[in-house]
């Protein structure tokens, strides 16, 4: 039996689950993308917010992790009942084609060149975390950032190039485990120490209101960076489709055949619903991570009036759980750092290996329908990419600007992909979507806010930009 996932198969079709128990045994695609998510968002970007603006933008980071998920959710569908990717629904959009590609395919790789300055500070930050565990070359050298960068690079295109779908889940699902866990005993901790948090505190986080200034970029960046983001909205389509969602779908039949076409319409709904307790798993998960980071550094760091910088990035971050459960929380703090930052790496290298290969062959380079040249392209960019994203970091560094700014930067930038999600999310459920998977009107209002929120922080971010 052909065992290519990106190929829809009658062989491969199954029943749906139907109870509770039997669909946790299927979720798994969003935790892979929750582990992409926490440690770029959650351990630089929400602590830097909540040490420079205090509790008062607590609203900002909620509000970015429940107000995507029904993008998140249209796209899945799209993957389940279609079989498609990402890649293949963006080029079926309406508009011109620029050569082979569609003006939607280019503009993301566009998009995602700016973005690779995120994830060249993730590898930067997680090279400054390695140095503060052994020091190579001393403490701010750039040959042990130099060398950190390359030893965790290279683990990281191993490990893509030999780990399929099962295995990057399994990594990823344990990793963010501890760190989740520890930051949780941290923040309860907080509590029997002077930087105790009290419940005036959040309720003011959680009235709305605008930063201003500087805090602004940062909550702006925040907001791209945090919950589900753009690029890995577009991700979790191949998580789905590898774990085997569409697959067990199956092709959809003609509407001349009832029998068959009803059949494949209650699979087609029973993997949704199971698409759709994995997305809010991981909604529950990367929120409540994103919430917990974000009180750290608002009661720890911005009561301190400290806000991370280069050369003090990781102790001072390191003080939000020295300060509530001692100085040997320190040790605790770098390898847990270690962990959600390398599965950040790992995860969002295994995506953009997916999703660039797609992309090239969407352009005429490659084709990745077909199983050796897909495998050959992941495989050439799990190598590339950690080359390029440690040649920013030394790139960047040359003009003083830290992996921590990267990061924000490049979620500003993600913002900006939610806007193309925004678009074809929307193509998908009013020019796509089979009239028999329609759903109710409170999900098609939910949808809407998404789609206006995201497009009025697009506008307000282009508009503070430039006037």
């Amino acid at each position: 039996m052909d065992t290519d996932l990106y190929k829809l198969s009658p062989d491969r079709v199954l029943e749906a689950p139907q109870t509770f128990r039997e669909r946790l045994k299927h979720l798994g695609p969003g935790f892979v993308l929750s582990a992409s998510i926490v440690g770029s968002g959650e351990l630089i970007a929400t602590t830097t917010l909540g040490a420079k603006a205090g509790f008062i933008c607590l609203w900002v980071v909620l509000f970015s992790c429940l107000v995507k998920v029904t993008l998140q959710i249209e796209f899945g569908k799209h993957a389940i009942y279609s079989g498609k990717t990402s890649m293949g629904a963006l080029s079926a959009l309406p508009g011109p084609r620029f050569g082979k590609g569609h003006w939607s395919v280019w503009s993301w790789l566009l998009m995602m060149l700016l973005k690779s300055m995120q994830t060249g500070g993730m590898v930067g930050v997680l090279a400054l975390v390695l140095m503060a565990i052994v020091p190579v070359g001393g403490a701010g050298s750039a040959v042990g950032l130099l060398f950190w960068c390359l030893v965790s690079g290279l683990i990281a295109s191993l490990l893509v190039c030999g780990g399929k779908y099962g295995k990057i889940e399994r990594w990823c699902l344990v990793m963010i485990g501890i760190f989740t866990v520890v930051t949780l005993i941290s923040v309860f901790a907080v509590q029997w120490t002077p930087h105790a948090i009290s419940g005036e505190e959040i309720m003011s986080g959680l009235t709305p209101s605008i930063p201003t200034g500087a805090v602004l970029l940062i909550a702006l960046g925040a907001f791209g960076i945090t919950g589900v983001g753009g690029d890995e909205i577009i991700a979790y389509n191949y998580w789905l489709i590898e774990k085997g969602y569409a697959a067990h779908t199956g092709p959809r039949p003609p509407r001349e055949d009832k029998a068959m076409h009803d059949a494949w319409l209650e699979r087609a709904r029973g993997w949704i619903t199971v698409m759709k307790a994995d997305a809010v798993a991981s909604l529950f998960c990367y929120t409540l991570v994103t919430a917990l980071f974000y009180l750290l550094g608002a009661a720890v760091l911005h009561r301190q009036g400290t806000v991370p910088t280069e050369h003090e990035l990781v102790p001072t971050l390191a003080s939000m759980y020295t300060e509530s459960l001692g100085a040997w929380a320190r040790w605790v703090f770098l390898l847990g750092a270690l962990v959600v930052l390398f599965s950040t790496v790992l995860s969002a290298l295994a995506a953009w290996t997916r999703q660039c290969s797609d992309a090239f062959s969407e352009v005429g380079w490659g084709n990745f329908h077909d199983p050796v040249s897909r495998h050959r392209f992941i495989k050439g960019l799990a190598f590339f990419l950690p080359a390029w994203w440690i040649l920013l970091v030394f790139g960047f560094r040359a003009f003083e600007v830290n992996p921590a700014v990267m990061v924000i930067i490049g979620g500003a930038v993600t913002a900006l992909i939610l806007l193309l999600v925004v678009l074809a999310a929307f193509y998908m459920r009013t020019r796509w979507l089979p009239k028999e998977l329609k759903p109710g009107r409170v999900y098609d209002v939910l949808l809407t806010l998404s789609g206006l929120a995201i497009l009025g922080v697009g506008v307000y971010s282009v508009w503070k930009a430039f006037w």
